[in-house]
């Protein structure tokens, strides 16, 4: 059950690669839009809405003009950092084992 649980979560095409991108700071939404290669903007809202409802991510209005979102991890969140280092680590050796190259 609890694999299920975590992939309940996690599930999708983007979601790690959101929260991969907010483990090293706080970023705007223009700034993930560039950081997640590929991904729609319809798509990236509805993505840190899970998270946010999830507790991963919490989400700032910023007073400005005009109105700057930011998304950072919560605390909770930066627990998934770990998982996150070990699938990149995983997936480094596995497209040189693949490949033959770095």
């Amino acid at each position: 059950m609890a694999v299920h649980d975590a992939m309940d979560i996690l599930n999708g095409r983007w979601k790690i690669s959101i929260i991969a991108s907010l483990c090293f700071s706080t970023l705007r939404f223009t700034d993930l839009l560039r950081e997640v290669e590929g991904i729609s903007g319809k798509m990236l809202s509805r993505e840190l809405k899970n998270l946010e409802e999830n507790q991963l991510v919490t989400r700032t209005v910023l007073k400005t003009q005009p109105i700057t979102v930011e998304y950072e991890l919560t605390e909770y969140g930066h627990t998934l950092k770990e998982v996150i280092d070990s699938l990149a680590k995983w997936g480094f050796k596995h497209r040189k084992k693949i490949t033959g190259k770095e």
